[in-house]
Formats: C-alpha cells, structure tokens, sequence
C-alpha cells in the first residue's frame, strides 16, 4: 500500500511517500515562527503535493502539539504560534480526498521505531526526539499509548529549575545560554572548539535529569534518542551516562539501554504507520 507520511517539526514540515514500508521520495519546506496560519498550511499543501500520487491510499501526520485523534483537530502546535486550533484531518482531506490520521510528532517517531527502528527487540520503551523542543513517545506492551488528546509523554513541560525541562534539553537550551543555535554548536564541537564541546557535555547533565524523572515514571527498557540533536550524541554521552550514576534504583540504570536512532525517517515512516494501526 502507498502511504503519504508528515512530519510537522518545530523548524521544518516534512513529508515523504512510503511504498511497503520504505521511503521512496521525500519533500521538505521550513517554517517561520512568524509564519500565519494559512501560510504553514499553503506550505503543508506544498510539501505533500510534491511526493503524493494517484496511488496514495491514505496520509498520517505527526504534529507537535495535543491532538483530537476522533476529531482530527491539532491544537497549541509548538513552535508554530499561529496554529492555536487546526481541524487538519478535515483540512487535508478535503484537498486530496483520501482518509488521514494524526497523532502527536514524538509518537510518530517512537511509533516509526517500534515498528521499522531500533524499538524492534523491546517491549517497553521511551523515545525522545531532541531538536527545537524535546518531544517523548511511549511504547508499552509493544503498543503506542498516546494518552487523553495524545498527551502522554509532555516531558518537555515539567519544571526544572526555574524553569522548565524543555528550555534545558533541546535546541533552547544552546540558544538561551550560548546564542548559537546546535547546529553550529556541533559543527564547532567537531572542530575542536573546546566551548561547544563544554556545552554538550553541559546538554547531557539537564538530560540525564529529565531521563531520570522518565525512569521514576515509566521504568522502560530503553530510550531511544533522535532528532537533530541526537548527531552531537558522542559529545553528550559521558556526562549524561555520568550524572544518571546518581539515580538511586542502580539496577535500574544497570538494566536501561540508552540507544541513538539510526534511521532519520522514523518520524514519518512512524506517521505513515497510524493509517495502518488496528484501531484505525
């Protein structure tokens, strides 16, 4: 079956065509935070008129925001101001005449994980997406639980310091404190530049803090870390494997496997798999 995936990311809307399970073409269009609303949605049409075909059965789409899956309705889109409430199901379907699923973006790629990824082996397990915010899916009993209004997960808004976990474990954290957004702060760290190299290690420490509140909640078998962020993993590792030392349930730690997703499709090959799941 021919599925259209999308992936609606804080920086970048994202679609691709999926034939049996693999990406055969992709598209991509960036998003301005000053953007209005029928500006992103024109861009959303852009994208998935360049990779849908006669042949596309049906299209799901990852956003991050808290979404009405019976109603079809994203609402308060991180990163995209102007989208406050979006009947996007409605919207996309009435342009390309094919049924549509949502879901939250993060649980896409956790979703994209279990079934095509590194999520394979485990039964239970957290996927953080570490790019302009820090998105988290859940995977129990090998299936997605996405919560009231696709709400698991949020662990990005709960507090830390003064403040909260996603302005310290996402590309924020490197804006606020370095004015650089992580990109250059990689590029930086693999040259050599022992300050975007402190910084990672400084990333890792806040991460390891927020993993530590997932294993207080969830107690999975592993994370699973993607994202644009996740490239710079090398920089960051020590400092977070270092500060989860601290976590006072040791055999727990013992037991985590903390894995860097290889497969940069798992956002939407993780949208494309909502029009296959069973409840659908």
């Amino acid at each position: 079956m021919e599925l259209v995936g999308v992936d609606i990311g804080g920086s970048n809307l994202k679609a691709g065509k999926i034939v049996n399970g693999k990406i055969e073409k992709k598209s991509m269009k960036s998003v301005s935070k000053n953007a209005t609303y029928n500006q992103v949605l024109n861009d959303l049409f852009a994208c998935i008129d360049e990779v849908i075909t006669p042949n596309t059965k049906r299209i799901g789409i990852g956003v991050p925001s808290i979404v009405d899956i019976s109603k079809g309705i994203a609402y308060d889109v991180q990163n995209i101001p102007a989208w406050k409430l979006v009947p996007l199901k409605e919207l996309i379907e009435e342009r390309y005449g094919i049924l549509v699923y949502l879901n939250n973006d993060a649980n896409c790629f956790a979703l994209g994980e279990k079934i095509y990824g590194k999520g394979l082996p485990y039964k239970n397990f957290v996927g953080l997406s570490l790019g302009t915010g820090i998105g988290m899916g859940i995977i129990i009993n090998d299936s997605l639980y996405s919560g009231v209004l696709c709400g698991a997960g949020e662990i990005g808004m709960v507090s830390y310091k003064e403040s909260i976990i996603e302005n310290y474990a996402s590309s924020f954290f490197f804006i606020r404190k370095y004015g650089l957004h992580p990109i250059e702060v990689f590029e930086r760290a693999e040259k050599g530049e022992a300050k975007s190299i402190i910084a990672f290690q400084d990333f890792g420490f806040h991460l390891a803090e927020a993993i530590k509140t997932i294993l207080y909640l969830y107690a999975p078998e592993a994370i699973l870390i993607g994202g644009s962020i996740s490239k710079a993993y090398k920089y960051f590792q020590e400092s977070l494997q270092t500060n989860l030392k601290s976590f006072p349930y040791k055999k727990q730690i013992e037991n985590l496997k903390i894995e860097v997703s290889t497969n940069q499709g798992s956002p939407i090959l993780g949208a494309a798999a909502l029009c296959l799941q069973e409840k659908n």
